[in-house]
This record gives C-alpha cells, structure tokens and sequence, in this order.
C-alpha cells in the first residue's frame, strides 16, 4: 500500500495541472492520484480515486472551484487547497471549508525559483489536516446572540484586568477568527490585534468581511494608527506590524524588517517582542491553528513579562502546529479548543 500523499489536482489549464505535478512529484512523499479539467470532473474522480488532499482552481468550466468545494463537502469531503488570485473567492472557499489556499503568481515563481520546501510542506499540512465546519454567520444567528452580548457588556465592565488582546494564526486562521471575533459585543473594552499570515493583497478584503460580520470593528492596521477599545486590527500582508506606547496609549507601527530572523510578514514574533514589554502583565496572547512555530519566542517574552497566553487544542486545529509548539514549551496558561477560545479569554480580562 503506497503510504504517500496522494493529491488529486483540479485545474482546466493544461500549464497549471504540468506545473502543480511536475512539483507534487519532485517530492518523495507525494504522488499525483489523478488530474482533472473542471469541477464535473473532479468530483467523479475524486469518490473514485480517493485522494488525500486536492489543489483547487477557482474558475473552471462547467462547475466551478467553489461549487465543486461545496459538493465535495458534501458528497466526498476531503482536505482541499484552493489555487487562487482572488481573495474575495478564497475567503469564500475558507467559509465553505477549504482548509488553506496558494496564489498562482507564486506558485510560479517557487517552481522558476526551485523552492519547492513551501509547497510540500503546506500540501502535505493540508492532506493532514481535519476538516472545518462551514463558518458562515448569518443575519438569524447574529440575532440570536443579542441576549448573550447584553448580559456580557456588563460582565466586561466589571471584570476589566487586560489592556490588550493579540491573536496569532496561520493555516485554518481566518474560519477559526471568524468563530471568535463575531462574538465580540460592540463596546468590548480593549483593542485586539490579529496576526494572520497571509500574502499582499489578502488581509484588507479579510478585514473587511470580518467587519461585515462582527459587532466589533474590524480593519486593517495602518501605520502610527492609534489602537481603540472595540476595534480589531487585521495586520497587513508584506510587512512586520509592531506596537509602541506614545503618550499613554498604544500605536501601530509598520515596519518592511524584522529586528528578529522570521520567514513571516506578519509575524507573531515580531508583534509579541513588541508589545510584551509595554503591555507586561496586561496582555493576553492568542495563538490558533497554523503550521510551523511562529509565535514561540513571542509567547516566551509575554510570559517573562507576566502576561497570560491560551493556545488552541489538537482537538479544533485545522494544523497543530504552531499552538503545539508553544503548549510543549510549557507557555500556555491554557490549552482549549476553538469553542471555548472565546469564553476563556473573557475569564482573564
């Protein structure tokens, strides 16, 4: 029995289906399980073939990435990768249950450049990775939630101990923040900061879909923008965002470096090293789903600096990763699963 990751690629280009084999099998622990031009396609062969992970175009003929994404949900679930450009269609893919996704562009360029590493690692995250459930918050739920958030705004007032929140997540991270910032009620006491890692072009249209959704606002950090309570700061894509205190209140700075080695723009690393020192023991780390490590130096200095980090359990990750990393480092207050994420940072505020 072939114990490689068998991935299924699902694209009507003839260049992106060569392309996307010709780098699943320059690794050892992959294989192509079949190719398909559209969605139609893709789905007989996928019950047929049983593959372990499929990369996904968006637009195909005859049934496109995210029709094919919902009947695949629904008749063959299967771990899916979506291959994209767009980010309001990938943030779409993500709700209906995508677990990660590639811009093309660079999946070109890492095949020019020969650096295969990103790709392998993230397909075979992938092909491992535990199905979401559909994130989709609709106008009856929002309703539903009114009597909760009443009883909890009082709650906030009371009990008030934190200055800051940051939340740091990578593969799984927009459908998991999904989950826990449109439970925020609209007067929620302390700004919060979202590391999520993502290429240029992808955190404003992120940004603005979690504003359509939550009580809370929810935008894009801009540069030596001063942070307010109720208000959720997407860091941007291509850049290092980092906090300084000013006159007695905190402000978002950008940065193209990182005072520290990081493969990642944003960084979880960057932004904790940051703000550590100036929130001390008032600050509240976050870390979720994600592949690799980013976010344990980060979550080292938060806890020499007295601060409290909750890292997201197996049980919920899409990819435990980088919350394994800091939880065997002995640096989480607490381990839980997503649906008690939201809870539990209420009882430390």
């Amino acid at each position: 029995m072939d114990k490689r990751i068998g991935v299924m690629i699902v694209d009507d280009s003839a260049f992106m289906r060569k392309t996307i084999s010709d780098m699943v099998e320059a690794s050892s622990e992959l294989y192509v399980a079949g190719k398909a031009r559209n969605g139609l396609d893709a789905l007989e062969k996928i019950k047929r073939l049983k593959p372990d992970v499929v990369t996904l175009d968006i637009e195909m003929p005859k049934l496109d990435g995210l029709d094919t994404l919902r009947r695949m949900m629904e008749e063959c679930p299967t771990p899916v990768m979506m291959i994209s450009n767009g980010a309001e269609s990938t943030l779409e893919a993500f709700d209906i249950g995508a677990v990660d996704f590639v811009v093309k562009e660079d999946l070109v360029k890492e095949v020019e450049g020969g650096k295969l590493i990103n790709f392998h690692q993230r397909i075979t995250a992938a092909a491992n990775a535990k199905l979401p459930v559909s994130s989709v918050t609709s106008e009856s739920k929002k309703e539903e939630r009114q009597v909760e958030l009443a009883k909890e705004k009082e709650a906030f007032r009371q009990k008030q101990k934190m200055s800051m929140i940051v939340i740091g997540s990578s593969t799984g991270g927009p459908a998991a923040l999904q989950k826990i910032l449109t439970r925020f009620p609209e007067d929620f006491p302390l700004p919060i900061l979202i590391i999520q890692h993502m290429p240029p072009g992808f955190t404003k249209p992120l940004a603005e879909r979690f504003n359509s959704l939550c009580h809370i606002c929810v935008k894009e950090a801009e540069h030596n923008e001063k942070m307010e309570p109720g208000t959720a700061y997407v860091a941007p894509a291509g850049l290092q965002t980092a906090v300084q205190e000013i006159e007695g209140h905190y402000q978002i700075k950008l940065k193209i470096s990182a005072p520290v080695e990081t493969l990642y723009k944003p960084s979880v690393d960057v932004a904790l090293l940051s703000i550590a020192p100036i929130v001390k023991d008032k600050l509240l780390a976050v870390i979720l789903t994600g592949m690799g490590d980013d976010g344990l130096r980060g979550c080292k200095r938060v806890k020499q600096a007295g601060g409290t980090v909750l890292s997201e359990s197996e049980e919920t990750c899409i990819v435990y990763g980088m919350p394994k990393v800091v939880y065997e480092a002995g640096l989480a207050d607490k381990q839980i699963p997503l649906y008690d994420v939201y809870d539990q940072m209420i009882d430390y505020l």
